[in-house]
């Protein structure tokens, strides 16, 4: 069976091998190595993406949720004196 993506790329058996043990109940199967290895690889592949985001964007420019303004305030009224610009781990023992 050759399934196609949203490239045009032919799908490996080993993926459709590998969706299909994901549609699969819990209870069917413990930690599965090629799952996790499946899963490892599609978290770094995300992270690459949003590492490669982040690197190329002016911070102060950068959003990542709606609510980044309101996080950063409540942040600062809790913890008003943390410079953020260069971390101090002594200054992060805040009991």
């Amino acid at each position: 069976m050759e399934a196609t993506g949203e490239t045009e790329e032919p799908v490996s058996g080993e993926l459709v091998s590998v969706v299909h043990a994901l549609s699969l109940p819990a209870k069917s199967y413990d930690n599965h190595p090629d799952i996790e290895m499946a899963w490892a690889m599609r978290a770094m592949q995300h992270a690459e993406v949003y590492y490669k985001l982040i690197s190329s964007v002016d911070p102060q420019f950068l959003k990542l949720t709606k609510v980044d303004d309101q996080i950063y305030t409540e942040f600062r009224k809790k913890i008003e004196k943390l410079r953020i610009d260069v971390l101090d781990p002594e200054e992060l023992n805040i009991s």
